[in-house]
C-alpha cells in the first residue's frame, strides 16, 4: 500500500510518498512559489508537478493535512462530497490556511481520479477538551452562531509525543498526565490528562497562547482596540501585523530564527535579549499552568524544531522550577540536540520526567489513512498506533 502525504499551503505543496508495507520513503520534497511569478500556476499544476516527478508506483490513497476541522471532526476522515462541504463551511475560522487545503483535495482529485482522498486534521486531537476549557468569556451567542471557542493545533504532534512518552515511562497512555511543548515557528502548549487533550494554549486560531517566531501569542485584546484608534488599521492589516511581524519578530525588530537571535543576544543587542527572556518566562508560565490544572505530571516532553534542537531555550524554561518537581540535568540537556533520538533530560531524581521526544506528524497521519483504508480505524482515544509498541524503531 503506498500512500502519498500533501501538505498545501497558499503558496506550496510538501508531499511525501511512503510505502507501508516495506515502512520506506520513497519520495519526499517540497513545491514552492504556487501561484507566484516563475512557480506552478496552481495547485492543480503543482500536483501534475508531484505525480510526474515520482517513482512509477500505484498510489493507494492520498492524505490530506487540514489545518481546521471545527468541531464537526474529531477524527480523520474519507473525503466526499459532504465532507468536503463542511470543510468549506468552516472556512473563515482558517482563512490562512484552510482555503490551501482545500483547494490541494480539490486538485488531487482532478489529478488522481478514483484515488481515495483522507483529511487528517490538526484540530481533531484537541477535541476531547471539555467544555470549561474550550468556551470563551465572550457573549455565548457567539459560540453557538459562529463557533467562536478553543480548538487548538498540532494535534498530530501532540498525539504522537504524548503516546510516545507513555512508552518511555512504561505506563498505558490512558494512566499518563503530560505537558507536551510543541516549540517550532509556531508554538503550542498541551495538556494532556489520562492520554487526552484537556487544554491547549492555541486558540481559535493559531494566533493565540506562547511567543512565536511571528505571531504574538497571548495579548490585552484592547491592544487591538486601541492601535485602531491610533493608526487607523484594518482588519487586513492588523491580522498580518499579528501574524506575521509580532511575536520574536515583532520583540527583535529583525529576527524570526532564534539561531539568529542567540547571535544577536551573544553580541549584546538587548532587544535579542529580551526577546529570548519573554519567550523562556511565557512558556515556563505555561507550564505552571498547566501543572496546576493537571494536578499530578509525570512528564514534560519537548518537541519540535527548537524544542528538540535548542538546548538553552529548554535550560531556560524549565529554571527555577525545581520546586515544581522539574530537575533539569545539564549534561543530558546540553547533549540532546538530534531530530531522531528520544533523550530523558532530567536528573534521575527528578519527580517529573523531562523528555526530548522528536515529533513524527507524519506517521500519525500515513496511520491513519492506512487504518481507514483498511476499515480498522477509530478515533485517537481509542485507536492503537504502532509506535506505541515498546519495540517501534523510527525509521528516517
Amino acid at each position: 500500500m503506498i500512500i502519498l502525504a500533501l501538505n498545501c499551503g497558499s503558496s506550496s505543496v510538501k508531499y511525501k510518498l511512503y510505502h507501508w508495507d516495506k515502512r520506506e520513503t520513497l519520495a519526499k520534497g517540497e513545491i514552492e512559489r504556487v501561484g507566484v511569478a516563475g512557480g506552478p500556476a496552481n495547485h492543480r499544476e503543482a500536483l501534475k508537478q508531484i505525480i510526474g516527478s515520482l517513482p512509477a508506483v500505484e498510489i493507494s490513497a492520498v492524505g490530506h493535512r487540514v489545518v481546521h476541522g471545527g468541531e464537526k471532526f474529531k477524527s480523520s476522515v474519507l473525503i466526499n462530497d459532504e465532507v468536503l462541504t463542511a470543510i468549506k463551511h468552516v472556512e473563515d475560522l482558517a482563512p490562512l490556511h484552510n482555503p490551501p487545503n482545500i483547494a490541494g483535495i480539490e486538485a488531487a482529485q482532478d489529478v488522481l481520479p478514483g484515488v481515495p482522498q483522507i483529511a487528517v486534521f490538526d484540530t481533531a486531537f484537541h477535541q476531547t477538551m471539555p467544555e470549561h476549557s474550550f468556551v470563551y468569556a465572550v457573549p455565548y451567542e457567539w459560540y453557538g452562531m459562529y463557533g467562536v471557542r478553543r480548538y487548538g493545533f498540532h494535534g498530530t504532534s501532540h498525539l504522537y509525543v504524548s503516546r510516545r512518552a507513555a512508552v518511555l515511562l512504561g505506563k498505558p497512555p490512558l494512566e499518563t498526565n503530560l505537558i507536551t511543548m510543541h516549540i517550532g515557528n509556531g508554538v503550542s502548549i498541551g495538556a494532556i490528562k489520562e492520554g487526552i487533550s484537556v487544554d491547549t494554549s492555541m486558540g481559535m486560531t493559531p494566533l493565540e497562547g506562547a511567543v512565536m517566531g511571528t505571531r504574538c501569542g497571548d495579548i490585552d485584546p484592547a491592544i487591538v482596540l486601541f492601535m485602531i484608534e491610533k493608526e487607523g488599521f484594518y482588519a487586513e492589516e492588523l491580522d498580518a501585523i499579528l501574524n506575521k511581524k509580532s511575536g520574536l519578530l515583532g520583540i527583535t525588530g529583525k529576527y524570526s530564527d532564534r539561531r539568529d537571535i542567540e547571535k544577536a543576544a551573544g553580541a549584546g543587542e538587548r532587544r535579542a535579549e529580551l526577546a529570548l527572556e519573554i519567550e523562556a518566562y511565557r512558556l515556563k508560565k505555561y507550564i505552571g499552568a498547566y501543572l496546576a490544572a493537571l494536578g499530578r505530571v509525570d512528564a514534560v516532553v519537548f518537541t519540535a524544531g527548537a524544542g528538540e534542537l535548542n538546548w538553552k531555550l529548554r535550560a531556560s524554561v524549565v529554571q527555577g522550577l525545581e520546586h515544581l518537581g522539574l530537575v533539569l540535568d545539564p549534561k543530558r540537556n546540553e547533549a540532546a540536540v538530534s531530530r531522531e533520538k528520544e533523550a530523558l533530560i532530567s536528573a534521575d531524581a527528578s519527580p517529573v520526567k523531562i523528555y526530548v521526544i522528536p515529533t513524527d506528524e507524519e506517521i500519525v497521519f500515513i496511520e491513519d489513512v492506512v487504518a481507514i483504508l483498511e476499515g480498522r480505524y477509530e478515533t485517537h482515544t481509542h485507536f492503537v498506533y504502532s509506535f506505541e509498541d515498546p519495540k517501534y524503531k523510527r525509521k528516517t
